[in-house]
């Protein structure tokens, strides 16, 4: 099963901030042994989302999304996943009532502004990612047999709803297998002179695979399986 990444938000491409949601996802998809082919950052543009979702849609099974749920204008996930795929977007009452509640307990009655309306919407048929942290809900949405989620980029908060909610998802939809790595360290002697004498086995590769890695004067050498238990 391949997966893919889409990370939204221009503070991204302006190095404003660490995208540490990447990181954590990979991981993540890779103990439930998904693969993960690309990973996109899009600043937030509705046109250029857009067009990278339809990419993504066209050659993964899974699309994952991280940003662009808050309330103002330029947040645009929800409104592109509606378009993408044609789903109108509708309110759920219930998560209306939710962030209404989470307002009124912070900041006095009705002090919900407008725009957080916004965050009760979804693209009909979608199943609901409740957000214990936050204000903005994620979503799930089957469509044409890929999956496209959505998550908030607040970290804390998206990693929080994909342990809780995400995880147990995908892991219905997948193979069942683990990805197990583990990693050997040499000194002594430079990565291309390792890549000659490993050749046989990295131009061989298909499960396990093996991957060099040079940093600090040594060389990594990474052993990925994928199996049925880690200790198959």
């Amino acid at each position: 099963m391949r997966a893919e990444l889409i990370m939204v938000g221009t503070e991204l491409l302006l190095g404003e901030i660490v995208d540490t949601n990447a990181t954590f996802l990979a991981r993540k998809l890779a103990d439930l042994g998904i693969d993960v082919f690309y990973k996109s950052t899009v600043g937030d543009n509705l046109e250029r989302v857009s067009r990278v979702l339809l990419e993504a849609l066209g050659r993964s099974d899974i699309v994952i999304m991280s940003g662009g749920l808050g309330p103002t204008d330029d947040d645009l996930t929800r409104e592109i996943v509606s378009e993408v795929t044609k789903r109108e977007l509708v309110v759920d009452e219930g998560v209306l009532k939710e962030i209404e509640d989470w307002f009124a307990e912070r900041y006095g009655h009705s002090a919900m502004p407008a725009h957080n309306r916004k965050q009760a919407l979804f693209p009909s048929g979608s199943q609901i990612i409740p957000n214990p942290v936050g204000t903005a809900p994620g979503f799930c949405l089957d469509n044409d047999g890929k999956m496209v989620i959505a998550l908030p980029g607040v970290s804390r908060e998206l990693k929080a709803m994909f342990t809780a909610s995400v995880a147990p998802i995908l892991a219905k939809r997948s193979s069942g297998q683990v990805l197990v790595t583990r990693n050997l360290h040499f000194a002594g002697i430079g990565e291309s002179s390792l890549e000659e004498i490993l050749a046989d086995l990295l131009s061989e590769q298909a499960n396990p695979t093996l991957a060099l890695y040079a940093s600090g004067g040594t060389v990594r050498v990474r052993m990925a399986v994928k199996a049925d238990t880690e200790t198959a």
